[in-house]
């Protein structure tokens, strides 16, 4: 089937919904975990619908670290069972379903004065225990090397902004890194439509039960019964809006962005061990756009506190970079930073632990035989195997056949093999569009204008916002410039780009404008 989605597909599958088509399976929350659900039990046979409140990933799935890693920090609290599952899923996401959006990040531990000998050899051994995980995941040297220690002149090679007094060298290691977390859902959702699935972006559900849903158009008002023989709850840190038996622990992410330049424009990360907490550290990841991301906080939120975008406040940036700063030459300041955003984690509530010592294991809640299932807890990497244990608890309810797991072999839309280059196409559109990069680059065609930037300074060409809402089910102005484009993580880049949509795409909806 065409995996393409846009409004006049949305409109003929919400009339179809709402006219009582039955579907197999209707999974709720269009974020990481959601869209890989519905792509799973699509690939098996079984008809889907999606719905999401919002975007897709509009939630937790948009405001991640970019990382596509093999779970060292698990190692680190002795969580081996979820190091391994985020190695070996790490290798199915870099090497098969998704190539083309991830790449080798070199990450450095800078042995400061603060590290002592102890430390640095216990932080070395994890770094070979997770390559020791690598290699009996079938991950290659050539896909992500191994660890090795530097000396001080070539880690400062590396991150040039490193404060050379006192500094040891370090311990370089290699990750996998995300081009963008949006861009691989949207590529999971429209290989679900592929394969059958009915993808609703901007579709509340209101109500849960046992033979579907309760919803309601968030753009047109419409409400009316969704029909489906098996229910699944996949909101993340929402899900106990949905389904109240359900205790979490939500925590969250904040991140930083700076500009690159500030720190040298440095080709690899840096990890600054936490003072007082052993396997916690604060990073500084190059990004593909100019910035450099500083994360990571791990905090609990207040109880009853559920935004739906969650900000970063004045203690949380200045923890991050006070921490960083550590390890730099310059000090970097609040003045320093262009951008910030957190992100929600659904964790399980697993008593009084601090937030990051709470296992990332995920869960998959409800009767196993009939009524609503509810997935939690699971980081990004682990996506696939999430969404794998739900789909195999429903074929296992009477009635529901289908045919086996196929998504470790499965690629997504626009796969293909990492940094392949097309002769005439920029490399930022292969990097994100992957084999859909000449089809991107053809929306140009007889309109050369498509071939500039959005607005003078920026990044994304026009092309990518026609592709967003011809291709990718854009809708509104947040859809392109916060979920396909990335732009509104830089709100100087958003209000820049905004004024370029009306000309650009004028069939989105403007802030302001009704539905």
């Amino acid at each position: 089937m065409n995996p393409d989605l846009d409004a006049s597909r949305r409109t003929r599958e919400l009339e179809l919904l709402a006219g009582g088509h039955e579907v197999d399976v209707l999974v709720v929350g269009g974020g990481i975990t959601g869209v890989g659900v519905a792509l799973d039990a699509a690939s098996r046979g079984l008809s889907v619908a999606l719905v999401e409140r919002g975007d897709l990933a509009s939630g937790t799935s948009r405001w991640s670290s970019k990382l596509v890693h093999g779970g060292l920090r698990y190692l680190a609290k002795g969580d081996v069972g979820v190091a391994w599952e985020s190695a070996t899923e790490r290798a199915i996401l870099a090497d098969r379903t998704a190539p083309h959006l991830i790449r080798a990040l070199p990450m450095l531990v800078a042995l400061l004065p603060e590290v002592s000998g102890t430390a640095a050899r216990l932080i070395a051994t994890g770094l070979r225990m997770g390559d020791v995980m690598r290699r009996a995941a079938g991950t290659k040297p050539t896909r992500l090397p191994r660890t090795r220690r530097v000396e001080a002149a070539e880690a400062q090679r590396w991150f040039p902004a490193l404060d050379p007094s006192g500094l040891r060298g370090a311990l370089l290691s290699w990750d996998g890194q995300l081009e963008d977390d949006a861009r691989l859902v949207v590529a999971l959702a429209r290989t679900a439509a592929a394969h059958g699935a009915l993808v609703l972006a901007h579709v509340r559900a209101e109500r849960l039960h046992a033979g579907g849903a309760e919803v309601r158009d968030a753009l047109g008002g419409g409400a009316f019964s969704l029909r489906a023989r098996h229910v699944v709850n996949a909101t993340g840190v929402w899900a106990q809006t949905l389904a109240p038996e359900v205790t979490l622990r939500p925590s969250k992410g904040s991140h930083l962005l700076i500009g690159a330049h500030r720190v040298g424009d440095p080709p690899a990360a840096i990890n600054v061990p936490v003072p007082g907490h052993f396997g916690r550290f604060v990073f500084a990841l190059p990004r593909p756009d100019g910035l450099v991301l500083v994360g990571l906080t791990d905090e609990l939120l207040p109880p009853g506190e559920l935004p739906d975008v969650p900000g970063v406040t004045a203690e949380e940036e200045r923890f991050l970079l006070t921490t960083l700063n550590e390890a730099l030459e310059t000090d970097l300041t609040p003045d320093d930073v262009v951008g910030r955003f957190a992100g929600l984690r659904p964790l399980l509530d697993s008593g009084p632990r601090a937030p990051a010592d709470v296992s990332r294991r995920h869960a998959v809640l409800g009767d196993p035989m009939g009524g609503v299932l509810t997935v939690v807890g699971g980081k990004l990497t682990t996506y696939r195997r999430m969404a794998q244990d739900v789909v195999d608890v429903i074929t296992r309810r009477p009635g529901a056949a289908a045919t086996p797991c196929r998504t470790t072999s499965l690629p997504v839309i626009g796969a293909q093999g990492p940094a392949v280059r097309v002769p005439g196409i920029p490399p930022r559109l292969t990097r994100r569009y992957g084999s859909e990069a000449p089809a991107v680059a053809a929306l140009a065609d007889g309109r050369p204008e498509l071939w500039q930037p959005v607005a003078p300074g920026l990044s994304v060409l026009g092309v990518e916002v026609r592709w967003a809402v011809e291709r990718e089910g854009a809708l509104t102005a947040s859809d392109v410039l916060d979920g396909r484009t990335h732009l509104g993580l830089v709100p100087a880049w958003r209000a820049t780009a905004l004024p370029a949509l009306e000309r650009l795409a004028p069939e989105v909806l403007l802030p302001g404008v009704a539905a």
